[in-house]
């Protein structure tokens, strides 16, 4: 298994061997550390990047890969958060907005997803959603 994620790590675009890094750790067959003392060295470099981006709890490859554009797209984000008298929410980006990643609906299509989450959050900073009265716990103080 080492083997075989080792030569995608250096053969494979980023993406496609993230995938199959973050199935074999999320099946627990190997961990990225293990990876990493397998990759030493100046060559390895994007390879050791790329197990960098393996989450640690991932529910499914959709988190992972959102995970990944949302971040690339300068925007802040934390994944799997507990918010009071919700529960658990699949991505909190920028403190604000809530993501539930339960479908593939945009999985093929990352631009388009990050373009309408960056559209909600400029309309958020724009103030079109109105001022509100109410705000809940988990949201900072502006």
């Amino acid at each position: 298994m080492a083997d075989v994620l080792i030569h995608a790590l250096r053969c494979r675009p980023e993406l496609e061997s993230l995938v199959m890094v973050q199935s074999a750790v999320s099946q627990a067959l190997l961990s990225p550390d293990y990876l990493r003392s397998k990759l030493a060295g100046p060559r390895n470099g994007r390879a050791r990047a790329v197990v960098g981006l393996v989450l640690p709890r991932a529910d499914s490859l959709l988190e992972v890969l959102a995970h990944v554009h949302f971040t690339r797209a300068g925007l802040r984000v934390k994944m799997h958060v507990q918010l009071p008298g919700v529960g658990e929410v699949d991505c909190l980006i920028n403190d604000c907005l809530v993501i539930e990643l339960d479908g593939g609906t945009h999985v093929h299509h990352p631009g388009k997803m990050v373009a309408e989450v960056l559209i909600v959050l400029g309309n958020r900073e724009a103030g079109h959603f109105g001022p509100s009265r109410w705000t809940p716990k988990w949201v900072p103080a502006s």
